[in-house]
């Protein structure tokens, strides 16, 4: 979005000077060096790898697509678990951590029983691994392997992923519960989850589009066909004809086995949720909540326009990607990704 500049009436102090230059030096550092952050050592960057395993970007890249190409279910799943991952304690790849008998991990979290992939994740890290071990991280693995495998159908990739990350030792199911949004959550609560991983209003309708692909399971929209307030009711803000659809194909409350496209189709990854937002179908409550705010409202309209939601897509990815990250000495580089070292 265009940045609105305007004219100062009045002269600048000298700390504001110092201030205005030290903003700039710090932009002028991404410009050109490509960095998320600082100048200072151990941020993300451009071709981390290049020194230490210089095609490892090219393997997962290969990789991924072996496996999109006779799954095309995973560029879905690999998107929602790196979401996921980055949500709770950072971009470290804590959601690939299984539990062990002292500790209950991320992934047995309600919210991640229906992440699927992990194992296709750690056979992409055991290529990696046989290539240059010990170098490469799970948390860039799976950011690059999400970005590969929407990127397939589209022989380009569709963002920038910067490297570096390394990975977290700590994984619990109780911070999965509280940081990761929930579909039935309404807009305030979905700025306030967006906020607390220094996202705003922008990337959280911007990142809702990655619900242009893959599944919703009845379990967590059922509500607003059977019981929306409590009284046997149904949602008032969801279009009526597209009520009766999914009524049809999820029969009661406690179907926790059908699952629906999000947006009408499962495999095609475009602006297309915006338009069945616009149109009362979005298939969650978090979906509807976009539409209950003006500014967020104004966004749903901007991305409207296909180029514009690939473009502001692509920007609010790289930031998700960059939250909380472990860089330099922190965390550590697992050998397989299920398993802290």
């Amino acid at each position: 979005m265009a940045e609105l500049v305007l004219p100062m009436p009045f002269p600048l102090s000298i700390s504001k000077v110092s201030k205005m230059r030290n903003q700039a030096l710090i932009l002028l550092c991404i410009v050109v060096f490509g960095v998320i952050g600082t100048c200072h050592g151990g941020s993300l960057r451009k071709n981390y790898y290049k020194q230490t395993c210089p095609t490892a970007e090219e393997i997962i890249k290969n990789a991924t697509e072996k496996h999109v190409a006779n799954d095309p279910t995973l560029p879905a799943r690999f998107l929602r678990m790196h979401f996921h991952d980055c949500f709770v304690r950072g971009c470290d790849g804590s959601v690939l951590l299984n539990s062990t008998t002292n500790n209950s991990a991320e992934k047995d979290a309600i919210p991640n029983l229906t992440l699927a992939g992990f194992d296709v994740i750690d056979d992409i890290k055991a290529e990696v691994e046989e290539k240059c071990p010990n170098v490469v991280s799970c948390a860039d693995v799976l950011a690059l392997a999400a970005r590969d495998a929407v990127s397939f159908k589209f022989q380009r990739p569709m963002w920038e992923v910067l490297t570096g990350r390394r990975d977290g030792r700590v994984s619990r199911v109780s911070e999965a519960l509280a940081n990761l949004p929930s579909p039935f959550s309404n807009f305030t609560t979905l700025v306030r989850k967006f906020a607390n991983q220094g996202l705003n209003v922008h990337d959280l309708v911007v990142l809702s589009g990655g619900h242009t692909i893959g599944v919703g399971h009845c379990n967590a929209f059922s509500n607003r066909l059977y019981n929306f307030t409590g009284r046997g009711d149904q949602d008032p803000s969801l279009n009526p004809t597209y009520a009766a659809f999914l009524k049809t194909q999820c029969r009661n409350l406690t179907d926790n086995t059908t699952f629906v496209p999000m947006d009408g189709s499962v495999f095609t990854f475009d602006n297309n949720y915006y338009v069945t937002v616009k149109q009362n179908k979005g298939l969650f409550q978090s979906d509807a909540a976009l539409l209950t705010n003006k500014g967020s409202r104004n966004i749903v309209n901007e991305l409207l326009d296909q180029k514009k939601f690939f473009t502001e897509f692509a920007q609010s990815m790289k930031r998700m990607g960059a939250i909380n990250v472990l860089t330099g000495n922190d965390g550590e580089i697992r050998k397989k990704c299920f398993v802290a070292n």
